[in-house]
């Protein structure tokens, strides 16, 4: 996962607007912001996947990473979901990825789950300040 998301987030970084599906009829200042903001973010996302890398890479996964790693995807498309409720369907590029974003999360949630329960760690599922009973 990490992998490609860092060459995706160069593609965006290096394409900007050029790179995102049905932005050419953007011009003038608000061309010019979308493709600020666009460049941006995606340093932002190759960040975020360097992060999942780091966390693949250790020799005993961390958890609790993954769990943030996994909520943050999470957000992302319960953003797209704001998205499509306040300004409509986007091209249709996104939609398959906002499904991966919306499914991807409870899945890695489950795994981590299923795995501190395997390494008998299950105290640290549970909520701060709870006493694990």
């Amino acid at each position: 996962m990490g992998v490609a998301m860092v060459a995706i987030g160069f593609y965006h970084l290096v394409g900007g607007l050029a790179s995102v599906p049905g932005t050419g009829e953007l011009t003038g200042v608000g061309r010019a912001t979308e493709d600020s903001r666009e460049r941006f973010y995606n340093a932002i996302f190759i960040g975020y996947a360097l992060a999942w890398i780091w966390v693949a890479r250790e020799a005993t996964i961390p958890l609790t990473a993954v769990n943030w790693l996994a909520g943050i995807f999470l957000v992302g498309g319960i953003g797209r979901l704001l998205s499509i409720l306040t300004a409509g369907w986007p091209h249709w590029f996104p939609n398959p990825l906002s499904a991966l974003e919306l499914v991807l999360p409870p899945i890695f949630f489950w795994l981590t789950g299923r795995e501190r329960r395997r390494r008998g760690d299950v105290t640290s599922a549970q909520p701060p300040g709870s006493t694990g009973t």
